[in-house]
């Protein structure tokens, strides 16, 4: 079943094509990972998601045209940004109250636990709380809805290492299931790769590829070979071409006899690289 599918999804910022005929079908039941660039419109196509932009082609959110914001879609899909929105004026308590009020999707007995297990402040106003708190409880109130979609946009941007375990550890044990579906939006590999199912590459607006992970990660290796064994890899035309203490490797099509050459199982930090390239920061 899928939960949300694009036809020919097209966004634009005056000339600039943010989003370039996307289209895909994100299924019920999985854990996918966003992965580009920084501008590569991972934020955008969440956003067009969530019927916050306008755009030209098709979204189907749950069977429901997303052509414009309808209230009705907190009911079913929750949204972590990069920013959080929380209301400084108010303390820990207060803002919990507040959104549990305005959502008809609200479970205050996963709230209660939720809070149970955390040290948030609950009399301390969100003004007062670090980086970490803050996500702390954007999270708690994220996973206090009863929804099947769960939108994470470089959620754990800023935050320390053993906050961002602990973030992600969180999503798995208290969201995740086989009936609802997880997208993180992140340009940092490394981070999910260790919890994803399926795959998104976008880059400039489009689409590279979408994939279960271990298909993806069977369908090639990583071969290597002695410096001056490089034209062995050359052969197969590679993208890239690595060069380390006297070796050299590329990502190949798995299957593959190469003369001599190690081979291992890339990573999705290695695939990413094969098929978007480096950085544009």
């Amino acid at each position: 079943m899928s939960l949300i599918t694009t036809e020919n999804l097209t966004k634009y910022y005056g000339k600039l094509k943010a989003l370039d005929n996307v289209n895909l079908s994100i299924p019920e039941g999985r854990i996918i990972g966003l992965l580009g660039k920084n501008g590569a419109g991972k934020s955008t196509l969440m956003r067009c998601f969530l019927g916050f932009l306008k755009y030209e082609g098709n979204i189907s959110l749950l069977g429901n045209s997303m052509k414009h914001h309808r209230e009705d879609i907190h009911n079913h899909v929750a949204f972590i940004p990069d920013v959080s929105s929380l209301d400084d004026r108010l303390t820990v308590k207060q803002t919990i109250d507040y959104v549990s009020n305005m959502n008809d999707s609200w479970n205050a007995e996963k709230a209660n636990d939720l809070l149970s297990k955390s040290d948030l402040p609950i009399n301390k106003k969100v003004s007062g709380l670090s980086k970490g708190m803050k996500t702390k409880l954007y999270l708690l109130i994220t996973l206090s809805l009863d929804v099947k979609i769960l939108l994470l946009d470089e959620p754990t941007l800023g935050l320390d290492i053993v906050f961002r375990k602990e973030f992600f550890n969180t999503i798995l044990g208290e969201f995740y299931n086989e009936e609802r579906t997880i997208i993180i939006s992140t340009h940092q590999v490394e981070e999910v790769a260790h919890i994803l199912q399926d795959i998104i590459f976008i880059d400039e607006g489009k689409i590279i590829l979408q994939e279960d992970v271990e298909e993806l990660k069977s369908r090639y290796s990583i071969y290597t070979v002695k410096s001056d064994k490089e034209e062995l890899l050359e052969a197969h035309n590679p993208r890239l071409i690595t060069k380390t203490l006297g070796h050299v490797s590329a990502i190949l099509k798995s299957g593959l006899a190469i003369e001599g050459a190690e081979i291992n199982t890339p990573s999705l930090s290695d695939l990413f690289l094969e098929k978007v390239g480096g950085s544009n920061e």
